[in-house]
């Protein structure tokens, strides 16, 4: 495992992010007038950063796209330990000073920074991942209906289990996890009835680190397990990598999260134990956004997936899943029935 956690050493000094930023695409730069000409997207990442083989690094693959297609140098900068709202508004406001456009902020967290900055910048397209509170002419709203790829989990993990009993980790306490966690329940109590479900979420808050301590995800899927748990989904991030180190010791089912992992490298030595992933499409979320600006006609308001137009989808990677025609008739059948309208998924 490359890390626990790339997060910045705390206390480096607020006026440093005024001046630098880790270059994510083939350069950077350290200009910080505004610049005619648009060097590329930005992104602002969220607790845990790059190498979460999740959420960072789905965004990350859609900024590379992005790069290919258009020849730009875009840039991303990691999060700091403890940083403040005001620590993010000057990270945003240094990267739409220095000419990127759009500048994405990679999660909720980013909200106030985002609104506060997008006012100062007219001219500059904002968007923020995972989070629909902001209503302003030159900010997209990067949503997704993560319930309805945790109902397709729940589906799948119904039909693997054999103890009859599976678990839900949870990164951080709060609604947009809670809609992964929900749409999981009813999906494993609508295909098979006297399951249990055992949920744990890690911490309060994303400061505690519950989306980014792999040693809290393995310990909570330990307790599961232990428990009697089978199959463990986890929705929390680089610590979700914890979770699956833990189904794989103990030969148990893990369902992955936001990203296909079966096939990160970082994960490729448990990937035989990762039995799908229940995927958001945060990679052609950036991309999207990159090419609207980059084609003059930048999208903004809510822009929202779902699995009728490919936004959230289960992954079948893994041959075992792939090849299972119990689970596969059964997650069609879901699958159907959520875009038909016929099956409403719970978002808490």
């Amino acid at each position: 495992m490359r890390r626990v956690s790339r997060i910045a050493v705390a206390g480096v000094a607020t006026a440093a992010l005024a001046v630098t930023v880790s270059a994510c695409g083939s350069s950077s730069t350290s200009s910080s007038s505004s610049s005619d000409k648009n060097l590329g997207l930005a992104l602002a990442y969220d607790v845990g950063g790059k190498g979460d083989q999740s959420f960072n690094d789905a965004a990350t693959a859609g900024l590379d796209k992005a790069d290919k297609e258009f020849g730009y140098k875009s840039t991303a900068v990691e999060p700091q330990d403890g940083e403040s709202d005001a620590d993010k508004v000057q990270r945003l406001e240094t990267l739409a000073k220095q000419g990127y456009n759009p500048v994405i902020g990679v999660g909720f967290a980013y909200a106030p920074a985002v609104k506060e900055v997008a006012a100062k910048y007219p001219k500059t397209t904002f968007g923020i991942v995972d989070d629909e509170t902001i209503k302003a002419d030159n900010v997209a709203d990067l949503v997704f209906h993560e319930e309805q790829a945790s109902y397709l989990a729940g589906v799948a993990a119904a039909k693997a289990t054999k103890s009859n009993t599976v678990g839900f980790v949870g990164g951080v306490d709060v609604p947009l996890i809670h809609k992964f966690g929900a749409g999981f329940k009813q999906g494993v109590e609508d295909t098979k009835k006297g399951v249990t479900v055992k949920e744990q979420y890690l911490t309060e808050t994303a400061q505690e680190g519950g989306f980014s301590s792999p040693d809290k995800g393995e310990n909570a899927a330990e307790g599961q397990i232990d428990a009697g748990a089978d199959v463990v989904y986890a929705a929390a991030g680089l610590s979700g990598q914890g979770v699956i180190k833990a189904a794989n010791a103990h030969k148990v089912w893990a369902i992955g999260v936001d990203s296909d992992q079966y096939n990160q490298d970082a994960l490729a030595k448990y990937k035989g134990s990762i039995l799908t992933s229940a995927m958001k499409n945060v990679e052609g979320a950036v991309y999207d956004l990159a090419k609207s600006v980059h084609d003059g006609k930048p999208e903004t308001g809510t822009v929202r997936g779902s699995l009728e137009n490919g936004g959230v989808s289960l992954s079948s990677s893994n041959p075992e899943f792939a090849n299972n025609t119990a689970i596969q008739d059964a997650v069609k059948k879901a699958e159907e029935g959520i875009k038909a309208g016929t099956i409403t998924v719970k978002t808490s």
